[in-house]
């Protein structure tokens, strides 16, 4: 998992050591408004790499409300273009977790996990601006309420194939 903002100073350092289709995508929320898209699902191609574009209007919500998830075939760049702030849960994948729900072979890419309260989960804290590259070894829990209650958040999320960073 990696962590950044788009409005640190650091950024660009940051960029230049992430592979190619990840810096395109990063760049790609920095050069573009993400609160004039509608929500909804859009193909997207920065430097000419296919990735899908996710836009979505949500609550965040109690953590136990939320399951742990995975990709296989995307890694999954979220990141937080409005609202909040948010929370997200992360730990890595020991192919132990108990499945709750399993859509790794469909176009959505995605398995949930059961919760499982003897994980050791890290926390991050989404503000505008923070984003969150979440790579197949990654299990992670977005869209969690901070302390403060639950919050109106505009998520993007970029699906990046794996396929395009080797």
């Amino acid at each position: 998992m990696v962590y950044g903002n788009i409005y640190n100073e650091m950024i660009e350092t940051q960029l230049v050591t992430f592979p190619t289709a990840v810096q395109y995508a990063v760049r790609f929320l920095m050069e573009n408004d993400m609160n004039s898209y509608e929500a909804g699902k859009y193909d997207i191609a920065p430097g000419g790499i296919p990735m899908i574009l996710q836009v979505i209007d949500m609550m965040t919500a109690k953590r136990e409300e939320l399951r742990p998830e995975i990709h296989r075939v995307n890694i999954d760049l979220q990141f937080l273009a409005s609202g909040g702030p948010e929370e997200a849960g992360f730990y890595s994948d020991d192919g132990k977790g108990e499945v709750d729900e399993d859509l790794l072979s469909t176009p959505r890419d995605i398995l949930f996990y059961k919760n499982d309260p003897e994980k050791a989960e890290g926390r991050i804290v989404l503000q505008k601006g923070t984003f969150a590259l979440y790579y197949p070894w990654d299990v992670h829990i977005p869209g969690i309420q901070t302390k403060d209650g639950p919050a109106k958040i505009r998520k993007i999320v970029i699906k990046i194939p794996v396929s395009a960073c080797m």
